[in-house]
């Protein structure tokens, strides 16, 4: 974990209030990890007060400006533009300053004995599994299932196949890929690859379904968590949820910033799962 005080070198809408923030982080790739996460905070003013936390769609390098210059290492995000932190966000420009705090979080793991790979994500959950993709495409057999509530909600579908990944659209309006969840996709996948790994990341609702689709067939899922989190080192413990077993009488709380964000299914309580939140934490 290191934090950076540093500039942002890009800052684009790809989709209707959906960007792709590219800010310089020197050494930040060599430790990230896919499903860790950063926070970050605008240094324009002092409100608003709280870093907001982001999952790492990837890191990478530029060329310099000029001859004899070191490579721009930098780390890449995509957000949605829905609260006061992101509006101020969407507005900022090359140059600009800001600071980062990362990478945070437990991230993804896999099992070297699976060879099929099921990558679910929803929306911006779509975000921490592009680096997951990248780590596992050269060795295992990876299919994305990507839904949105309509074709802008669909974020960096060239980035996936240009990795080689197997990729499925759906959207619940049928405004692009195939009409309906995301989750109706994932049932035929595992009727065909019964064996699969699955990660998923994305709304709520939708773990909750992709939780208890492989529940069913006793299918491995790990989850990537959005919760609000105010400071992301596990010192406020606003980002809570219950683990699996949870009572009164035996309470079991995990931290998402420090256990997670990056879960194995069987260790939640997911009738408790988005009691108190049920939006992106990254997005306020």
């Amino acid at each position: 974990m290191q934090n950076y005080k540093t500039i942002i070198l890009s800052n684009q809408e790809v989709s209707p209030d959906y960007f792709r923030m590219r800010i310089l982080a020197p050494g930040f790739g060599a430790k990230a990890k896919s499903g860790q996460f950063l926070m970050f905070r605008v240094q324009r003013s002092l409100p608003p007060l709280l870093r907001r936390p982001f999952g790492i769609f990837r890191t990478g390098h530029l060329a310099p400006d000029c001859e004899g210059m070191p490579p721009k290492e930098y780390v890449e995000i995509l957000y949605k533009c829905v609260g006061r932190g992101t509006n101020i966000m969407c507005e900022l420009h090359e140059g600009d300053h800001v600071e980062l705090l990362g990478p945070l979080g437990k991230g993804f793991e896999h099992d070297p004995d699976k060879q099929d790979k099921i990558l679910v994500g929803g929306g911006i959950g779509l975000v921490p599994l592009f680096m997951l993709a990248s780590e596992l495409v050269e060795e295992y057999n990876v299919r994305l299932l990507m839904g949105g509530r309509t074709r802008d909600d669909i974020l960096a579908v060239t980035e996936f196949e240009r990795l080689g990944v197997e990729t499925y659209v759906s959207t619940d309006d049928g405004s692009l890929g195939e009409e309906g969840f995301v989750t109706e996709v994932l049932k035929r996948k595992l009727k065909k690859y019964p064996e699969a790994e699955v990660f998923a990341c994305g709304p709520t609702p939708m773990l909750k379904a992709v939780n208890e689709i492989c529940s069913q067939q006793k299918v491995a899922l790990q989850v990537s968590l959005e919760e609000h989190m105010a400071c992301g080192v596990g010192a406020c413990l606003g980002c809570v949820v219950k683990g699996a077993g949870h009572t009164e009488e035996n309470p079991s709380y995990l931290c998402t910033c420090k256990v997670g964000p990056v879960f194995q299914a069987e260790r939640l309580d997911w009738s408790a799962i988005g009691e108190a939140n049920d939006s992106c934490g990254g997005c306020a």
